[in-house]
């Protein structure tokens, strides 16, 4: 599904080799960031509170946090600049 989305969408679907520790650590470092801000923070809520929450944190880190992978761009900014 996520590869037919992707082809739709005219997206480069890559996967992460095996034994390459940086980008399972960028992977990792994404889903501690989430989870810190989102699910730790909120543990009382309810799965709906939750799922808007981890959409507001998602979209945070996506919309604000500036890359230095990207030049200091946010990875919206990156996208609207390619």
């Amino acid at each position: 599904r996520v590869d037919m989305i992707c082809t739709a969408n005219e997206i480069d679907h890559r996967l992460t080799k095996l034994n390459q520790p940086r980008t399972h650590g960028q992977v990792e470092r994404r889903s501690h960031t989430i989870q810190d801000g989102a699910v730790k923070s909120h543990r009382d809520n309810s799965h709906d509170q939750r799922r808007s929450h981890i959409a507001d944190v998602r979209d945070a880190d996506t919309f604000a946090r500036r890359l230095k992978t990207l030049s200091g761009l946010t990875p919206y900014t990156y996208i609207c600049k390619t």
